[in-house]
């Protein structure tokens, strides 16, 4: 740590990255996931149907700020935990390579687009995910390289424990320990780890850290290792051309500048990590980054998968390109800087643009509301604001309870609503995910509800109109299909059936660059009949 304090390069780096992180998280308005993630404050618990809980507790982090939860508020922790994440990276750099790689390396990782916002700015599982990871890649490599020959030390005790904690972050966690395992197992002198009485002790920290996942998922029949689990099963046949489309769509996230090198690189000095100096610290690397971003990117060729599922493997590969980008500036120093000032300076253009966009609609006039997928993300100052006055306030005090139709916009009701009311939120649907252990479905029966929905998600597909029938209303299920005329229905008209009675309050137009681009449509429920069908939870 000394050694990062005393450098200022590194210093401005972290400094001047989370200047803008902060301004981006200033700025922006919460997206769905976010929303989603501020029910884990209320509802807390060991575990979660979606993630392991540190998520939650990354965005407790800011409970402290005024008027929480905001935008800004909940992303605290993000921005705290990726300046860890980072300072971490610059001391693993640092003890396998030298210094002018590890400012190399913390140069790269603050620039790369996914890694600024999906780990330094956004709510995600990946930001408590990355700090762990991060920290264990700087406890292994004090623990695996400095010494001619190794011998296990208590250390490894504590990179159990780590590879515990990024676990409850994201089940990408498993996949780091995984990656260890591998590495231990073709490095001849790191075999000695086997045999080691650390390794019991590793064991039993990854167990004890472990245990709020486990014992939550006992108690709800391992449903969270099978909703994940089932993501991985593919959706069809193999396609090719959807294997070239996350190619190259991850290397759009990674901006191409950094995508292609980051394969090139970590392809190249895999391949001929046997003839050089420091082999086993390729080697390592490449066994913590080269299966997860390659396999995920060929699970693209037969089903959809998210940006976020290749990118601990990307981050944990910019290890060897900055290797390769201080050897490069050894030999053409000019060259380089034009690369990474002209990456840097398109990056920041390209992000504050949007960014400008997505809070202010700065090309609003050429892009209408109805196509521009930023509107998604509700302004959740203007529904709180809202809800603050009449005829809001009122409704919202005559309810029992709130509830939408999707799990994403009752997270963002959550989020509106979290500093006005106690009453319960839920969500009417069957795709609820947490929503199904937050409440019990019989505890709405006879009580009035306040049906909170948008203009975009105001209706249900024909999945879901048919799992009704899957989920114990095969009778409704069947007579609702048969009365659609097209793809869709507005859910209300599948909660007539379910209450005694629905009334139409009104409208919320919520407005950017005084226009409004997004509509919440708000009703009164009253006196629901019987439960509404859950595939899982209570």
């Amino acid at each position: 740590m000394k050694e990062l304090l005393r450098d200022r390069t590194a210093i401005a780096l972290l400094g001047f990255g989370l200047l803008f992180r902060g301004l981006i998280a200033a700025l922006l308005p919460a997206g769905f996931d976010e929303a989603y993630y501020t029910a884990y404050v209320r509802y807390p618990n060991l575990s979660y149907f979606d993630h392991p809980l540190l998520v939650g507790w990354t965005v407790a982090m800011g409970a402290w700020w005024p008027d929480f939860p905001t935008p800004f508020s909940i992303r605290l922790g993000s921005l705290a935990l990726y300046t860890g994440t980072l300072i971490f990276l610059f001391l693993t750099a640092d003890r396998l390579f030298g210094r002018r790689v590890a400012r190399w390396t913390v140069a790269i990782a603050t620039v790369v687009p996914f890694f600024l916002v999906g780990f330094g700015v956004l709510v995600l599982p990946d930001s408590p995910l990355m700090f762990f990871w991060s920290a264990c890649l700087w406890v292994c490599a004090q623990e695996f390289f400095g010494e001619e020959t190794y011998r296990p030390t208590k250390r490894v005790v504590a990179i159990g424990a780590l590879v515990g904690l990024a676990c409850l972050g994201k089940y990408h966690g498993f996949l780091l320990g995984a990656g260890l395992v591998l590495f231990c197992l073709l490095s001849a002198p790191h075999r000695r780890v086997f045999q080691s009485p650390w390794l019991i002790g590793a064991a039993v920290a990854f167990a004890v850290v472990l245990a709020p996942l486990l014992i939550w998922n006992h108690q709800h029949e391992w449903v969270s290792f099978r909703f994940q689990g089932a993501r991985a099963v593919p959706e069809g046949g193999y396609r090719i051309g959807d294997l070239l489309l996350t190619f190259l769509v991850g290397n759009a996230y990674l901006f191409p500048t950094f995508g292609f090198p980051l394969w090139w690189t970590t392809g190249h000095q895999t391949w001929r990590w046997r003839l050089q100096p420091d082999g086993p610290q390729i080697l390592w690397i490449a066994c913590l980054s080269v299966p997860i971003f390659l396999g995920f990117t060929l699970m693209g060729g037969y089903r959809q998968i998210l940006p976020s599922w290749p990118m601990p493997g990307f981050f944990t590969a910019t290890l060897i390109l900055g290797r390769q980008v201080a050897l490069a500036a050894a030999a053409h120093p000019q060259r380089v800087r034009r690369w990474w000032a002209g990456s840097t300076a398109v990056v920041a253009l390209l992000l504050t643009v949007a960014l400008l966009h997505v809070r202010f609609g700065l090309v609003q006039l050429l892009w209408p509301p109805a196509t521009d997928p930023s509107t998604q993300m509700l302004d959740v100052a203007q529904i709180r604001q809202a809800f603050r006055e009449e005829p809001w306030a009122q409704a919202l005090r005559n309810s029992d309870f709130v509830f939408s139709n999707n799990f994403f916009v009752a997270g963002q009701m959550v989020m509106a609503l979290h500093p006005l009311t106690s009453q319960p939120i839920t969500c009417f649907d069957t795709d609820l995910r947490g929503f199904a252990y937050w409440s019990q479905a019989q505890d709405f029966v006879g009580k009035t509800g306040l049906y909170l929905t948008t203009a975009l998600f105001e209706n249900f597909d024909r999945r879901a109109i048919a799992d009704l029938g899957r989920d114990g209303e095969p009778a409704l299920s069947q007579e609702l299909l048969v009365q659609m005329n097209g793809e869709t229905l507005p859910a209300v008209r599948v909660y007539e059936r379910f209450f005694e009675r629905v009334e139409t309050i009104g409208e919320i137009g919520l407005r950017r660059a005084g226009a409004v681009v997004q509509t919440v449509k708000v009703y009164r429920a009253i006196g629901l009949q019987r439960p509404y069908p859950r595939p899982y939870g209570l």
